[in-house]
């Protein structure tokens, strides 16, 4: 119990850490989070230490991608970190990512940090590719923050789910494309194929535990899959149905086998897809409804956390 004993304070860069520490019983001991930090509702109450360089709010999905393409480009910022901010903190311990330098903040973020802390918090950088890996990263906070007996718990709960939908009963597999981003089309990685897998699914163009990637309508109609999952990054169901009309007015988007027997589907991807914490097994869950509505019929998923299309 020293650690706790010392009152460690944390400063998590990534929203599916600070859920997580939520989780653990360690809310008390956070002390800063980002702008994405939403959920559960008391992390919205946390002092705000980063924040993006622009509103992506008041754009497009095609402008977010060129902005963000922009500033990678010409080395610019896409997160600013509040130095006030952090410094009225004092972490002893900072939870960031080593995934994604889009999805929230990455290394030159975390090296800033810890340059204004005066190299004195100590940092655990959390890399997930699968379901897997993200169960292993709850149980690195947990070992972190002296709450193993949480986390094991926890972990234990998350896993009996995912063995839940991998049990079930199924006659068929249908072929299940995720996109990820619709302007430029992006196909859905890194743990987003496993599921599919684990929800009794086969994976199209991405592959399990890679990065998402730019893909072309074309080899979407190469694999012409059953059924199509619309997971834009960060995005609720609401803001996905609103970016949605120029790719639904494609002739190649109309062609497509899922698009004609009305088998698309919209989910909330910023609760349950798009951040890997313990709410990606929820998103799991859903891959399960969405893939095989019958078998699945005893596993309970949110209301509105995902939505059939229709596009015709």
């Amino acid at each position: 119990m020293q650690f706790l004993q010392l009152g460690v304070h944390i400063v998590s860069f990534l929203p599916s850490a600070t859920e997580t520490l939520y989780q653990l019983g360690a809310a008390s001991q956070i002390v800063g989070v980002t702008h994405e930090c939403n959920f559960p509702s008391g992390a919205r109450k946390k002092p705000r230490v980063i924040r993006p360089s622009f509103d992506p709010g008041r754009m497009t999905g095609q402008e977010i991608d060129s902005k963000i393409v922009e500033l990678m480009r010409s080395g610019k910022d896409i997160y600013i970190v509040d130095d006030a901010a952090l410094k009225k903190a004092k972490p002893d311990l900072i939870v960031a990512q080593g995934l994604c330098e889009v999805c929230s903040p990455f290394t030159k973020e975390i090296s800033r940090a810890v340059n204004i802390l005066g190299g004195r918090p100590d940092v655990l950088v959390l890399d997930p590719h699968d379901l897997d890996d993200i169960l292993v990263s709850i149980m690195d906070m947990a070992e972190k923050v002296d709450r193993v007996v949480a986390g094991r718990k926890l972990v234990t709960s998350l896993q009996k789910r995912i063995d839940a939908v991998r049990g079930m009963k199924i006659a068929n597999r249908p072929r299940v494309l995720c996109i990820e981003w619709l302007d430029p089309l992006f196909t859905a990685g890194h743990w987003v194929p496993q599921m599919v897998e684990y929800a009794g699914g086969i994976n199209g163009i991405s592959v399990a535990g890679e990065p998402s990637r730019r893909m072309d309508i074309d080899e979407a109609a190469q694999f012409d899959p059953d059924i199509i999952v619309l997971m834009p990054c960060g995005f609720d169901i609401k803001r996905t149905l609103k970016e949605l009309p120029p790719l639904a007015s494609s002739e190649k988007w109309k062609s497509l086998r899922a698009v004609k027997a009305g088998s698309v589907y919209a989910v909330d991807a910023n609760s349950y897809f798009s951040k890997p914490g313990p709410r990606t097994i929820v998103g799991l869950e859903i891959m399960a409804k969405i893939s095989h509505p019958g078998a699945s019929r005893r596993i309970k998923v949110p209301k509105r956390s995902y939505k059939k299309l229709l596009l015709r």
